[in-house]
């Protein structure tokens, strides 16, 4: 079986793109190939994780399907560190559930 690529685009790739790229690749990398950043290769999905990259790059060509969802900068978070941690870990619930909600294959139980 041939798997899907999909390309998880941010403008930094400071966070959002990596611990989405992670999280698909640990518990979808059986079906899709996963890359975060912009490697100059063609790929079936590109998601923008970002307002911003949205933005600046309104349409990053993929095969198949464009996706947005934006989610908060955790790389930008003040405070105390235990405070940053803590947004670095809601983002990363938060991605984790969308990639689960988007990306998981349908059951096949009646």
């Amino acid at each position: 079986m041939d798997k899907t690529s999909v390309l998880f685009a941010c403008t930094h790739n400071s966070a959002r793109s990596q611990m989405a790229e992670g999280l698909l690749r640990d518990r979808y990398g059986d079906r899709y190939d996963v890359y975060s950043a912009g490697p100059e290769r063609t790929f079936d999905v590109v998601i923008t994780v970002c307002d911003a990259a949205r933005e600046a790059c309104p349409y990053l060509p993929a095969e198949t399907e464009n996706l947005h969802r934006s989610f908060e900068d955790p790389s930008a978070a003040e405070g105390p560190r235990e405070e940053r941690r803590a947004v670095f870990r809601r983002v990363r619930d938060e991605l984790a559930d969308w990639i689960d909600d988007t990306f998981a294959p349908e059951s096949t139980d009646a």
